[in-house]
């Protein structure tokens, strides 16, 4: 049924949930996972750095770094699991991104994390994983995860 899952990492709490998820429905039908996680572009360019000595210190440095430990963590869990893994980061805007890396990997399914937040946050500041689900036409799996405000 799945040849090839999609998942959409950030490294936060609820990807650590849907990270499990992706896993396990990977070693459920022998599946490639493939793993990314997206620089958002809109982070790195909102900040001017000027206050930055150079570019090893600025926020795009540090959101590449915490990419590569996520992806790096993701690669042993996987390994653990007998999963097979292919790993990307990408920069752009996370949800345009992630629905053409589906697309180009032609996922069957995509896994994305959320946090269960209420209905008042979710209508002013909105969500990547809303918008992917209106952005794609593949199926998609969204793992909750509760929060305390």
């Amino acid at each position: 049924m799945y040849d090839r899952i999609l998942l959409s990492t950030d490294g936060t709490v609820a990807s650590e949930e849907a990270e499990a998820h992706a896993l396990e429905l990977a070693a459920a039908y022998d599946a490639t996972l493939h793993a990314l996680y997206v620089v958002d572009e809109d982070v790195v360019t909102a900040y001017s750095g000027d206050e930055y000595v150079d570019e090893a210190e600025g926020p795009e440095h540090g959101l590449e770094e915490h990419g590569e430990e996520t992806l790096s963590e993701l690669r042993s869990r996987a390994s653990e699991a007998e999963v097979s893994i292919e790993t990307a980061m990408q920069h752009g805007r996370p949800a345009e991104t992630i629905v053409e890396r589906a697309d180009d990997n032609d996922a069957d399914v995509l896994v994305l994390g959320t946090k269960r937040r209420p209905e008042e946050y979710r209508a002013l500041l909105g969500s990547v994983t809303d918008r992917v689900l209106r952005l794609t036409t593949r199926p998609a799996t969204v793992v909750k995860t509760e929060v305390s405000e």
